[in-house]
């Protein structure tokens, strides 16, 4: 067992969720950020040495007072997943600046925000952000500006938390999900899709959840020390054959 603690936005479902049941497995305790308050306090419940925490990440106000709970509750933060993220799949020429600053408020101002409300703590923890990106941040693909443009950003504030924080002992690394079997993205995802995305997998496989969460609780724990700056793309090796497939375009 651990005295650490991992504050995992999004963790209400999906891989926040996954995250949070492993960093608890490996000894963890787990503050869970969420602003689906009720599926927040239901997933929560099932772990003792976990406890929810509401919040909206893209609200300035919300994310310091929930950063000041967490604190209060615990007593330290050793690990940030900013996994919190909203999105939107629409063709460029149809996307509203309301729907491109709907994505941008989460999935780029809500990493640093919750960054930046951190940043003190984990200087004294000399702790670690993970911040959770996609391969639509790697390489362009269809019906994904915002969404992927928002990503790509993603990266690159890693970096900078990489280069900038490094000599207080913070680590910054990225991981970029690829395809992986959510219950949202089987809900969305066609026959026709699914199909398209295990041809252009190397593994002809969506990942799971917890094979994310491995990923990420890793470069969080003392084993990835010396990892920072990095981009791993945990994708079955999707990045590097390309994206953009024929069937997103309908």
């Amino acid at each position: 067992m651990t005295d650490k603690v991992a504050l995992v936005t999004g963790a209400a479902r999906g891989i926040g969720l996954a995250t949070a049941k492993l960093f608890i497995e490996q000894g963890w305790q787990v503050a869970m950020v969420d602003r689906d308050t009720d599926e927040l306090n239901a997933a929560a419940k099932q772990f003792n040495e976990a406890r929810a925490f509401s919040c909206d990440v893209s609200r300035s106000d919300d994310v310091i007072e929930m950063v000041s709970e967490v604190l209060a509750s615990f007593g330290r933060i050793d690990a940030v997943v900013n996994n919190a993220g909203v999105a939107d799949f629409r063709p460029l020429e149809e996307t509203t600046f309301a729907d491109w600053r709907r994505v941008m408020d989460t999935n780029l101002d809500g990493v640093f925000l919750v960054s930046l409300a951190t940043i003190p703590a984990l200087k004294k923890t000399k702790g670690a952000f993970v911040n959770i990106a996609s391969i639509s941040g790697l390489r362009a693909s269809t019906l994904r500006v915002a969404y992927g443009t928002s990503k790509a950003a993603v990266i690159h504030l890693t970096k900078q938390q990489a280069a900038e924080l490094g000599e207080y002992g913070i680590r910054a690394n990225c991981v970029c999900p690829g395809p992986v079997r959510t219950k949202l993205a089987m809900a969305v995802h066609s026959p026709e899709i699914i199909a398209a995305y295990h041809d252009s997998i190397p593994l002809n496989r969506y990942g799971t959840e917890n094979e994310l969460a491995e990923v990420i609780t890793f470069l969080c724990s003392d084993k990835a020390s010396y990892v920072t700056g990095q981009v791993i793309a945990a994708d079955g090796g999707f990045e590097s054959t390309g994206v953009g497939l024929p069937a997103l375009r309908d």
